[in-house]
């Protein structure tokens, strides 16, 4: 019986800590963020900006292709890589004959 009353002291005085010091740091962390934040009433209440004209350009869309292109041809050329390393890896790892242990089941 101890022992369920020292886990549930135990708990209920975890539970207190816990909330105060969540309380704590929240508070904190609300005062800070609105510090730092826009100074304007009604900022939460815009959706930021975006240029559509930016987005929709054929230019930057082929500029954007190209770069995603190019990326992908170096994680291509990694990925080679890696599997060269890793088969030279495995082939070194493969016993030799000699290496293998011997079958005593095997009739000689």
């Amino acid at each position: 019986m101890s022992n369920r009353n020292g886990f549930t002291g135990g708990f209920l005085a975890g539970a207190i800590f816990g909330s105060v010091v969540g309380g704590v740091l929240g508070s904190v962390l609300a005062t800070r963020t609105s510090q730092n934040g826009p100074k304007d009433d009604n900022s939460h209440n815009r959706l930021p900006e975006r240029d559509n004209n930016a987005v929709l350009n054929p230019e930057n869309m082929e500029s954007a292709r190209r770069n995603l292109e190019d990326k992908i041809a170096q994680l291509n050329d990694t990925i080679d890589d890696v599997r060269e390393q890793l088969h030279v890896v495995n082939r070194q790892e493969q016993p030799t004959s000699s290496d293998r242990p011997l079958n005593t089941l095997d009739e000689n």
